[in-house]
């Protein structure tokens, strides 16, 4: 469950949107209030506001939202019991407040709004709000044992290893049965491993990398793996006798075919190849 908050001073606007009809808006909570539609509710916030004249950004606007799945089986009950227990976490109890349920885009989640101005014209102090909602939005979750944060968090990145390191077999599988010669061997290998391999060319229409296509994501090499970077893969593909990779001595660039054409490789990365083919050269003339 995220939270979210801002003090505002469009209190009219915010309060009319919040109270949508399209969006299916429905009031799940309503604390020392008695008007029915958003100009009513305004103007009792107002008459409390009218005691500071220094506070301009005068109501408390927040946004709760449960994941998708668990918003799914979130009852008006359950939701009032949130909206409740945040107001609780955020010390805003005995203050003007009100929520509502929007269940637009399946996704549920739920704005509240409260009165910055208490019932003795004092204004509640807003310092770091955004993260302090965060927060209370993370204990509330915890005491209802619905999803927090971090959670999802930990199953992103559970999964973000998972598809790494299946992104990595796959191309270790690709190099050792495939044997690729050249950038293009690489790419079509990989493709029939079912990985989708994009080149990364610069202003200096430079091959510079590779992002790897794989089950929704979209990785650069690197974050796939440190032995996956372009100039690693040139060298296991360099490492091959009959690879297609081309050195210029006099320009020291790397050359290699990219959908039927020659390009070049970074002046970086072709130094990397250079060295690696002249230590392999050296290797076998004196016999390792």
């Amino acid at each position: 469950m995220i939270g979210k908050g801002k003090s505002i001073a469009h209190t009219g606007a915010s309060m009319s949107y919040g109270w949508n009809q399209e969006k299916e808006a429905e009031v799940i909570l309503k604390e020392h209030l008695h008007g029915e539609t958003p100009n009513e509710i305004t103007k009792e916030f107002e008459m409390l506001q009218d005691l500071n004249d220094n506070c301009k950004k005068n109501t408390l606007s927040f946004v709760i939202s449960p994941t998708i799945e668990d918003g799914k089986l979130l009852e008006k009950e359950r939701l009032e019991a949130i909206a409740r227990r945040f107001v609780q976490e955020m010390k805003l109890q005995e203050r003007q407040a009100i929520a509502f349920v929007h269940r637009d885009k399946s996704h549920t989640h739920i704005h509240l709004y409260v009165n910055r101005i208490d019932f003795n014209g004092q204004a509640y102090n807003d310092s770091f709000i955004g993260k302090r909602s965060q927060q209370a939005a993370e204990r509330v979750a915890e005491q209802m044992r619905l999803t927090t944060v971090r959670q999802v968090q930990f199953e992103k990145e559970f999964n973000l290893r998972e598809i790494r390191a299946e992104i990595k077999r796959r191309h270790d599988l690709a190099m050792r049965q495939l044997k690729p010669r050249g950038m293009d061997d690489y790419i079509k290998a990989m493709k029939a491993n079912g990985v989708d391999v994009i080149p990364v060319i610069n202003k200096q229409n430079k091959l510079q990398g590779f992002r790897f296509g794989f089950d929704g994501h979209n990785l650069k090499g690197s974050e796939v793996h440190r032995n996956m970077s372009l100039g690693n893969i040139a060298q296991q593909i360099a490492g091959r006798s009959t690879a297609e990779i081309q050195l210029s001595s006099k320009t020291r660039t790397a050359t290699v075919k990219l959908m039927g054409k020659a390009v070049d490789l970074t002046p970086s990365v072709s130094l990397k190849v250079a060295r690696f083919i002249l230590k392999k050269a050296i290797q076998k003339g004196i016999g390792y």
